[in-house]
């Protein structure tokens, strides 16, 4: 039996001869790229993160004291370590989420996959347990790049201002998130990296720690004072201290004896304090550390030796948009484009490299990013803010006040809108519909192929006085499905007739292809049949209108969104003399699997929904 197999939980670790922890992490490291290259999922974050959880759950107590991941995607050595060592089903229905996951363990907190939040639920979870009497540290382990969210230094500056509070933040710096971290606090992480005789100093402390049996806060003050003191001769004083939060670091993140050392200082302290440690994204694995390592930030199944994708998924969604948005920028000089920190997924690279000083990319801060387009707006240029559809909620906010009030003429293109699946309930872009529709004078396109994506890009960006949306889902696009007749802004794809039907199905986006072989299976059954496709779904429009009207018989709206706020129950109000079915996502959290499976889980496919219509 491998050792990472006799390791059912952390107590097993912490019994662990030091002698046998390198081979462990090569144990880990192989299981990690033997497993992830045949599920998919976070490879390059957690190859960087083997000994650094090593520590951890050697130093403290999980669950008592709790640790919290941000993001959860860097978790998956953590999972092993506490008992869950089988990833053959990771992502997969019914087997391991790509996140901490409560279900799973009482080891995972926090179901962490949205950016710079840690920093928040630990504070609370440190203060709840002080309050209730308990003893032990809180942990939170943060990538260097959730560090550009504003969210986390909102809890820092709370958590500098609780002196007594055993809270520690490890600060996971491998100088990237999904690419390489930017902006003046990473600027600030590098300077601290390249002050290699700060490490003197370092070593110093981690050397007096060995040889003191306990240190309490007296000892350490002591040990970090004469630390600092050599620091602010070699370097300037460390930002973390200028906000009164003790700071240990930087530490080799792959020396497991310095990794220990410094969590154990910093748990014996009874306070506040950061340790800065220093990690190499994808340790390991060379496809994973080359000039290419952004690539395995998360990947598809690939072959483990090489690295190569197994499977060649036709062409995306995305690249359709980042083609035609190349092109657009090259026409119109005002046409410029923002992201966070997620500039290679959304497919702003290409942009980028073109015109790199019209691309701008503000890290793990969407808040920032919309305003700021709006200000871009304000100033006589066209925005376009490229962002997964999940983490637009963390800005609506500022699209409805900086944008929608203002008028500004900024456009949002949504990624993985819709059922993504197999990254978990929160990933799903299942919530923005329904949040845009009460959004006065916002306009949304739910283009179904990629031509179509291409000409609502190009009408988006001519809209100067509202905001613009195009959303559309992951994975590769559809064949173009072309339109047999095009009435007042709706394309009609299939019809039986020009005047009433029995059945008037509106396809929205990438609904198309289901709601096309519905309208096979419904003339089976002998009904009249007319599929139509509004193309702008907000605001909903005169010529969906008059289908709705001219069609005469029954209803079935067919969206990859929330029924609740979605396009249906807008057509249901307003016809409320009609039979109208909305067939969508229904308003709960859906566990992760693959999005095939999802659509008919919740009856979104052409069975599921002609069972309904013909029951």
């Amino acid at each position: 039996m491998s050792t990472l197999d006799q390791i059912g939980n952390p107590d097993d670790l912490k019994a662990l001869a030091a002698d046998r922890l390198p081979g462990l992490a090569a144990e880990i490291r192989s299981r990690l790229i033997q497993s992830v290259s045949r599920a998919g999922g976070h490879l390059g974050p957690n190859l960087g993160v083997v000994e650094l959880t090593i520590a951890l759950h050697r130093v403290f107590d999980s669950p008592a004291e709790p640790i919290v991941f941000d993001t959860g995607h860097q978790s998956y050595v953590h999972k092993m370590l506490t008992g869950r060592t089988d990833f053959s089903t990771l992502r997969q229905a019914g087997g391991l989420s790509g996140y901490p996951s409560r279900a799973e363990s009482e080891h995972d907190v926090v179901e962490n996959s949205h950016a710079s939040t840690s920093l928040s639920w630990a504070h609370g979870i440190a203060v709840g347990r002080r309050l209730r009497g308990e003893e032990g540290a809180t942990v939170a382990v943060i990538g260097d790049g959730a560090l550009t969210g504003g969210m986390a230094w909102e809890a820092l500056n709370n958590i500098a201002a609780d002196k007594t509070l055993p809270l520690v933040v490890v600060v996971n710096d491998n100088e990237r998130s999904y690419a390489p971290t930017l902006g003046g606090m990473a600027e600030h992480l590098a300077h601290l990296r390249t002050q290699r005789r700060y490490e003197q100093a370092l070593s110093w402390t981690k050397r007096s720690v060995q040889s003191t049996p306990v240190v309490g806060r007296p000892v350490f003050e002591a040990l970090h004072g004469l630390k600092k003191g050599v620091k602010d001769v070699l370097a300037p004083q460390g930002l973390f201290e200028d906000l009164g939060i003790k700071y240990i670091g930087p530490v080799d993140g792959h020396d497991l004896p310095d990794v220990e050392n410094a969590l154990r200082l910093a748990k014996r302290y009874g306070g506040p304090v950061i340790v800065h440690v220093i990690t190499q994204k994808g340790r390991g694995y060379d496809p994973a550390t080359n000039d290419e390592a952004d690539r395995f930030h998360a990947v598809g199944k690939i072959n483990p030796e090489t690295g190569l994708p197994l499977e060649i998924a036709g062409r995306a969604w995305t690249e359709e948009f980042s083609e035609e948005l190349v092109d657009i920028a090259a026409e119109r000089e005002d046409v410029v484009a923002l992201t966070a920190a997620m500039l290679i997924p959304v497919g702003l690279e290409p942009m980028q490299a073109r015109f790199p000083e019209r691309v701008f990319d503000v890290g793990i801060a969407e808040q920032h990013a919309v305003t700021m387009a709006a200000g871009l707006s304000r100033a006589g240029l066209h925005p376009v803010v490229a962002i997964y559809s999940t983490f637009l909620n963390r800005a609506f906010d500022q699209l409805l006040m900086d944008c929608a009030l203002h008028r500004q003429g900024v456009t949002f293109v949504l990624d993985r809108a819709g059922v993504t699946g197999s990254d978990g309930p929160s990933h799903n872009g299942m919530w923005d519909h329904s949040l845009l529709s009460i959004v006065p004078g916002l306009h949304l396109a739910a283009p179904r192929d990629g031509v179509r994506v291409r000409r609502a890009l190009r009408d988006a960006v001519e809209v100067t006085d509202a905001p613009t949306v195009l959303r559309f889902p992951k994975g590769s696009v559809p064949e173009p499905v072309e339109a047999v007749a095009h009435r007042d802004g709706v394309d009609v794809l299939t019809q039986d007739g020009d005047g009433a039907v029995d059945e008037l199905v509106v396809a929205i986006g990438a609904m198309a292809p289901v709601a096309l072989d519905l309208a096979e299976r419904l003339r089976a059954a002998g009904r009249t049949v007319r599929v139509v496709d509004p193309l702008w779904v907000l605001p909903l429009s005169d010529g969906l209108r008059a289908e709705v009207e001219r069609a005469g018989g029954r209803v079935s709206v067919v969206e990859d969104a929330l029924v609740v706020g979605g396009l249906g129950s807008r057509v249901a109000a307003e016809f409320p003399e009609r039979t109208v079915r909305a067939f969508g996502i229904p308003q709960r959290f859906l566990d992760h699997a693959s999005r095939g499976q999802i659509l008919t889980e919740i009856g979104l496919d052409a069975d599921g929904i002609a069972a309904e219509l013909l029951g």
